[in-house]
């Protein structure tokens, strides 16, 4: 049993570049709260929270940005070349993580939490979680994701990669192993039969939940959680709405596993579609298509509500929107939503900055609304 006796948490781990976020956002889609431990190490040192003093008495000045902030690049270069340096910034850091994991877990109204982490093997977050499971890849499909995702040079890539255990003595300790070096949809497939065989008192793909079936309203509009199965009809549907069906539909369907997708219906078919996903208590969302029609702000204004229901039960403290601008033209409408547009350098919180500088699809405009008054991680 947990350390927390009313959730049942499965610990998540696995190399660098592995995959294990993609199997967390599967596990978040099947219903279950996601935490990245290793996002909530990056926030115990951003300037302000507990570790920021710690790290820089223990480090010096040199790991310092223009800006105040640490810089994780080159604390990154330095704990990697030397283990004891490492053994230190963890010292510093991983007290800070369990803390604010143990937070997010006692807050959580989900009965499933899923945790991820580098180093949870090597930490006593280990042992208060209920299954253990790992994401394989392969070394190979580790360096070209290094390479080509990360932009490392290979020597850096293979420093990082050494400076881990192997994968087989990960996986030899796991009650469930993933195999991530495929498809996305070979993952998905191990991922819904691990799943199941752990809660087969769970109809269907998903945890019951708010969104995770069928969420209906008086006006005859349903939302609900897209499946692969349904990619046809969104490619469909995207056609109609925008002209790029073909294209958009392989894009969508190449990130099921990473995003959630809602799709809005009603009696003369689907309405709307809205993908969205949670990384460190921020909701963003990438991707709004909407049938023209003379309720198209109401049905735009439904599933943003939806959005930010689903957000709110993940513990979101903002929601950012990334918008075309033909539909970030509609300031009405999205001032009536609490919405205002923002660029990243405006938001007032490191983790919140972040979040939208790495999310940022070119061309787009950002929205943002704050989701709820308190922080959920102060001082974290």
């Amino acid at each position: 049993m947990s350390a927390w006796p009313d959730k049942f948490v499965i610990g998540l781990t696995g190399n660098i570049a592995s995959g294990k976020s993609v199997v967390r956002r599967m596990l978040e889609h099947a219903g279950a709260l996601g935490i990245d431990a290793d996002a909530l190490g990056h926030r115990a040192i951003q300037r302000g929270a507990p570790g920021h003093q710690a790290v820089l008495d223990a480090f010096g000045s040199y790991v310092l940005r223009e800006d105040g902030e640490i810089d994780r690049k080159k604390l990154g270069s330095l704990v990697f070349a030397d283990p004891q340096a490492l053994k230190l910034l963890e010292s510093i850091v991983h007290p800070l993580v369990r803390e604010a994991v143990s937070h997010l877990i006692r807050k959580s109204s989900q009965p499933v939490i899923v945790l991820e982490a580098i180093k949870l093997l090597e930490s006593p977050l280990a042992q208060a979680c209920d299954s253990i499971w790992v994401v394989t890849a392969g070394e190979a499909v580790q360096l070209e994701r290094l390479r080509s995702q990360r932009g490392m040079d290979e020597a850096e890539a293979r420093r990082r990669m050494a400076a881990q255990s192997p994968e087989w003595q990960k996986a030899a300790k796991a009650d469930v192993v993933i195999d991530n070096g495929g498809l996305l949809l070979d993952t998905w497939e191990q991922v819904k039969a691990a799943w199941k065989k752990l809660f087969p008192q769970f109809t269907g793909e998903t945890v019951p939940s708010r969104l995770s079936n069928l969420v209906q309203t008086t006006h005859g509009l349903q939302v609900m959680r897209a499946r692969p199965r349904q990619i046809r009809e969104i490619t469909e549907f995207i056609a109609r709405s925008n002209g790029h069906g073909e294209s958009e539909a392989n894009r969508l369907l190449s990130s099921f596993g990473e995003k959630a997708i809602l799709l809005l219906r009603n009696e003369h078919g689907l309405q709307g579609l809205l993908g969205w996903k949670v990384e460190n208590l921020v909701a963003r969302v990438d991707d709004i298509h909407m049938a023209a029609g003379e309720d198209e702000a109401g049905h735009l204004t439904f599933l943003i509500q939806e959005m930010e229901n689903a957000s709110r039960e993940l513990q979101c403290e903002v929601a950012l929107i990334f918008a075309e601008p033909q539909l970030a033209a509609q300031r009405d409408q999205w001032q009536k939503l609490g919405y205002e547009e923002r660029f990243p350098h405006e938001l007032n919180v490191t983790a919140w900055k972040e979040a939208a500088l790495e999310s940022l699809p070119p061309g787009t405009v950002m929205l943002f609304k704050q989701l709820r008054a308190d922080r959920v991680l102060r001082p974290i």
